[in-house]
């Protein structure tokens, strides 16, 4: 039945018109904001769209860091035009990208990925296995899509003055946290720092197995390698500065649904870190993290449900500021 789904979603896709050549349009704009949109070129490596948000605090003619936060509408539909007033809402007015890239000056890109009611089991704004298991169609392989994306924005973004690293912050929450967290171990190389939160009290484990139980992408790096083509850069995902956080107040568990994890995965999750969310699985899973002695920070915010307040998007862009304040760009 996924299988069949998932031909369903190539079908799809087929339909939306992503063979553009790659042209841009500004878009409408706080004063002094510049929001553009790039259409999908798929000989440059994205079948889809992107938006690339300068606030009117980037400088120009400095070199400095390209924010990434994935989109995340919050609910399947198979209208492309639905993800994309998401993702434009997202990248100009609220979220916690958008409040970073505003605090520290700093170019956003947030892509414009489909999430297909069609084909329900294919949660790709959270980069999960059965969306980066596509093996054809304008769907496969969307981190790498993303990381096309990127190159295509780095080159735009230095043609206005903006000259970007070629390591990106990724940033996320809830479903577009689970993509940052997910992007950092398949791209290590390719990832300056990231942070995540709303993630369910779980993230993909920085082992093979756990309690003897093997561990495959999106839980563990057991089948990373078959997967990318290379073994997993242990070293450079270890050097990732990266913030995690959960609010204590949290009860959004996408665990417990099957767009989200499998019936095979959720058993794993419960066997290895716990089947109850806040606190026992994160505090399982950032103790795994530790025995790892990876650059991983663990916070659990009180009172806080599952979204986020002035102060915790203050504290993800004090992050970002201290890696950026910390780091040469151009290396």
């Amino acid at each position: 039945m996924r299988q069949l789904l998932i031909m369903l979603l190539v079908c799809l896709c087929a339909g939306i018109p992503c063979t553009l050549t790659a042209g841009h349009v500004a878009l409408p704009a706080t004063e002094g904001d510049a929001l553009t949109e790039v259409t999908a070129d798929p000989s440059r490596g994205f079948n889809f769209g992107y938006l690339v948000f300068v606030p009117k605090s980037a400088q120009s003619n400095n070199y400095s860091y390209l924010l990434v936060e994935p989109n995340n509408t919050g609910r399947p539909d198979d209208d492309l035009d639905v993800h994309r007033t998401a993702a434009i809402a997202l990248a100009r007015d609220s979220s916690v990208g958008n409040f970073v890239a505003k605090a520290l000056g700093i170019p956003l890109l947030v892509p414009i990925f489909p999430r297909p009611s069609s084909a329900e089991d294919v949660y790709a704004h959270s980069l999960d296995r059965d969306t980066v298991l596509i093996s054809e169609g304008p769907m496969r392989r969307l981190d790498l899509q993303l990381l096309a994306m990127i190159k295509d924005a780095d080159q735009r973004l230095a043609a206005t003055g903006h000259s970007v690293s070629r390591k990106v912050l990724i940033n996320g929450f809830s479903a577009s946290g689970l993509f940052a967290n997910r992007f950092a171990f398949l791209h290590p190389e390719d990832v300056a720092a990231a942070a995540f939160g709303g993630v369910n009290g779980f993230i993909m484990l920085p082992v093979t197995k756990l309690k003897d139980r093997a561990l495959e992408f999106p839980l563990g790096i057991a089948d990373i390698e078959k997967i990318t083509g290379r073994a997993f850069d242990r070293a450079a995902y270890n050097a990732i500065p990266q913030f995690a956080y959960m609010g204590a107040d949290d009860t959004n568990d996408a665990v417990l649904h099957d767009d989200a994890y499998s019936e095979q995965e959720r058993a794993t999750i419960f066997e290895c870190v716990g089947e109850k969310m806040m606190p026992d699985r994160w505090n399982a899973v950032a103790a795994v993290y530790r025995n790892e002695n990876t650059k991983v920070t663990f916070k659990t915010y009180p009172g806080i449900p599952h979204g986020t307040n002035r102060t915790i998007n203050s504290e993800v862009a004090e992050f970002f500021r201290d890696v950026m304040t910390s780091a040469d760009p151009r290396q």
